[in-house]
């Protein structure tokens, strides 16, 4: 394990030692998760909070981000009747697949450790025999943030409220609409964004009417083998995972053109053409494009592979565009 991770769990074993002490209790922050018949991707943090704050308030700002993680625990997954117990991974998360018998649709599932109250999550059962979902980035596709990258994450730490953060016009109602186009298609939202953040990020999304889906987020902090984590290389993991989850399905990707979905996208088509309905690309204004870092270059992406790539500026532009195709009202 890097030096940095070593230090980083010596350092949340002595904050959660510290914690215990002061009275803080075992807390679970579930996430949307997904799977088909057979399995289920089960997701939540599991952390250290003072009892006397609401889960909302436990978890609110930067408080998600101060809280101390719990590794050393392990958390009963009660799905369809049945429990497993399995253990979070460094930074407290749980990300594990299991084998359950539900069927297509939504369920709720029961989460809970010995020490810590149980609480519940959605999970969404993709039907064998849908052909089509839904792949999206967050920043700057379905939230405006209109910050440099570099100040992005402090954005997202010390904002508390959902309500500071303004949506991209139209897209929640493109969105919907390929929803009832495609009514048992799954929703991912997959973000270079920290686990932290999932809270505030479920409340902008449900509040702004956006479609209920899985969140793909990343860990806060170093990994097993080098000092910072690659956003990159988390979408890239997560996309391939998903076209190997479901050899069947043919996704549209919906991403910004602010520097690195383009070219993320347009790698995952030239190798999984079978899996790619099309692009979907949010083009940014000028000043937005100049806060994140320029933007990159489209056309060199669209000749790679025979996905269709489509553009716009909102979600109005992206359905006209969309209109009369198979995946909107063709």
């Amino acid at each position: 394990m890097h030096r940095a991770a070593r230090i980083e769990d010596a350092f949340h074993r002595w904050r959660e030692r510290r914690g215990r002490r002061r009275g803080l209790t075992t807390t679970i922050i579930p996430y949307t998760g997904y799977g088909a018949p057979g399995w289920t991707r089960v997701l939540c943090r599991v952390v250290l909070t003072r009892a006397s704050r609401t889960p909302r308030e436990r978890v609110r700002g930067w408080r998600a981000f101060f809280s101390i993680p719990v590794a050393d625990t392990e958390v009963t997954v009660i799905a369809g009747g049945v429990a497993q117990r399995v253990a979070p991974t460094r930074g407290g998360v749980l990300d594990v697949r299991l084998e359950t018998a539900l069927e297509p649709g939504w369920h709720t599932i029961t989460l809970r450790t010995d020490d810590s109250e149980p609480v519940t999550a959605p999970v969404f059962i993709v039907d064998p025999a849908t052909r089509f979902g839904i792949v999206s980035d967050i920043d700057d596709t379905v939230m405006v943030t209109a910050l440099p990258r570099p100040f992005l994450a402090a954005w997202n730490t010390f904002v508390l409220d959902e309500h500071a953060r303004t949506p991209v016009a139209g897209m929640a109602v493109l969105y919907e609409r390929l929803r009832r186009e495609h009514p048992s298609s799954p929703v991912i939202y997959l973000s270079t964004g920290a686990w932290n953040v999932a809270p505030t990020l479920t409340r902008f999304l449900d509040r702004n009417l956006y479609p209920a889906g899985a969140l793909l987020l990343t860990d806060w902090g170093p990994t097993h083998d080098s000092w910072f984590r690659s956003g990159q290389e988390h979408k890239r993991t997560n996309l391939a995972r998903l076209a190997e989850e479901f050899p069947e399905l043919r996704w549209l990707l919906i991403g910004d053109d602010g520097q690195h979905d383009e070219a993320l996208y347009g790698e995952f088509s030239a190798a999984h053409p079978d899996n790619v309905a099309a692009v979907a690309i949010r083009q940014l204004s000028t000043g937005e494009a100049v806060l994140a870092g320029g933007r990159t270059k489209a056309a060199l992406r669209e000749t790679e592979s025979s996905v269709r790539w489509f553009y716009g500026q909102n979600g109005a532009e992206l359905a006209r565009a969309l209109e009369g195709t198979e995946l909107l009202g063709g």
